[in-house]
């Protein structure tokens, strides 16, 4: 059987594509994946609408992609615990993981990649943005480079910002752990295991400080980085639909949910990849 004509859109020059002529329903033939892989590896978050998948079919395209880790801080579905339910009711106000981040970045080996699904979506807004951490770093002033050359953050998984964000699901799906602060340091700028491509790895949601200095010493390097990192031209903009499936690289980017649909309800499932240690 001949493959299928993919057809690929990039969404901006920097970050993100669109793709369209493949159902991922069945499993994929190993050709079809590499190419599917290559792609998302390329473009950082793949977007591929129309994909009205179970959540066994979800699962199970996830886990050609990567071995599946679960949430630290939430149950899964009663069913699937693999699969974390991401939603925003009529009557919050607050948003999960509304900030921008790269996944648990507070885990030793954060995740690899994570997958979204959209279930049900508000009529207009709930976008999730995108941020390349190659091209933010490729584009940072060469005395940054080398101030930022050796040096570990330190990431938690308790920093206010983010915490708040996870309140409205903790009260009614929380792990009996989820008091537990997580930390961990990486380099802050990580070379990607697959492609050998350098990028920013540290995030306004979970990067407190550098090793070996305090969090008020770190705070000014920081800011200027987290200023940078999330310039309009590294950036491009997800639309969901029901059954408009993302897959984003965690090792190149960060994202950020856009809180823009109070009043309405907003579904989404999601399955996260392990990954390795950062270098």
């Amino acid at each position: 059987m001949a493959e299928p004509l993919l057809e690929i859109t990039p969404l901006t020059e920097a970050v993100g594509a669109e793709l369209r002529g493949v159902d991922l329903g069945p499993p994929l033939p190993p050709a079809l994946l590499a190419r599917l892989r290559q792609v998302w590896l390329d473009a950082g978050v793949l977007v591929l609408p129309g994909q009205p998948l179970t959540s066994a079919a979800f699962l199970a395209f996830a886990r050609q992609l990567g071995e599946v880790s679960e949430y630290p801080f939430l149950r899964g579905l009663a069913d699937h615990p693999e699969i974390t339910e991401v939603v925003k009711l009529e009557h919050e106000t607050v948003n999960f993981g509304g900030v921008w981040h790269s996944d648990t970045t507070y885990l030793p080996r954060p995740p690899m990649a994570t997958l979204l699904i959209a279930r049900e979506t508000p009529p207009a807004g709930g976008d999730t943005l995108f941020a390349s951490q190659v091209a933010a770093y490729a584009a940072l002033p060469e005395r940054l480079k080398q101030r930022l050359e050796g040096l570990v953050a330190i990431n938690s998984s308790a920093k206010a910002e983010v915490s708040r964000t996870r309140e409205d699901r903790l009260r009614e799906a929380a792990r009996s752990d989820d008091a537990q602060v997580f930390e961990a340091g990486h380099p802050a700028v990580r070379t990607h295991p697959e492609t050998g491509r350098r990028a920013l790895f540290v995030n306004p949601a979970h990067t407190v400080r550098f090793e070996g200095m305090t969090e008020a010493e770190s705070a000014p390097l920081l800011a200027e980085l987290f200023a940078h990192q999330v310039r309009p031209e590294f950036i491009c903009r997800v639309r969901w639909a029901p059954g408009t499936l993302a897959i984003w690289d965690n090792r190149q980017l960060l994202h950020f949910p856009v809180n823009d649909y109070h009043g309405h309800r907003r579904v989404m499932h999601r399955i996260t990849l392990k990954g390795d240690a950062p270098v």
